[in-house]
């Protein structure tokens, strides 16, 4: 359970990096609104996360998650670059993260 508390938790700080964007620097409303609604959601379900995670396991896997997840939603959404070199960096993140997960205790 505390692991998909941290997955949502993770997608939620993708939804607010990305939404960033989309403020316009904290001008434009609603983007703004939902930014805050998913730094709060983000941050609420890390904390119910760390109950029974380690919080060096947790963090570390939110924020990679949350790192690779917004540069792929920056490629997706903004059309940053996707270099390959660039992707063999976000592959990285990933396996620190997936190597958290099964053998972080």
């Amino acid at each position: 359970m505390h692991w998909t508390l941290l997955l949502v938790a993770a997608l939620f700080e993708i939804v607010w990096a990305a939404g960033l964007k989309f403020t316009d620097g904290f001008t434009r409303l609603w983007p703004s609104v939902g930014v805050g609604a998913a730094m709060i959601a983000s941050m609420g379900l890390l904390a119910l996360a760390a109950r029974g995670l380690p919080i060096g396991t947790a963090y570390a896997v939110w924020t990679g998650i949350g790192a690779a997840g917004t540069a792929v939603a920056g490629i997706f959404l903004f059309h940053e670059s996707a270099s390959p070199a660039r992707l063999a960096c976000l592959a990285l993140i990933v396996a620190g993260v997936v190597g958290l997960k099964f053998l972080g205790k």
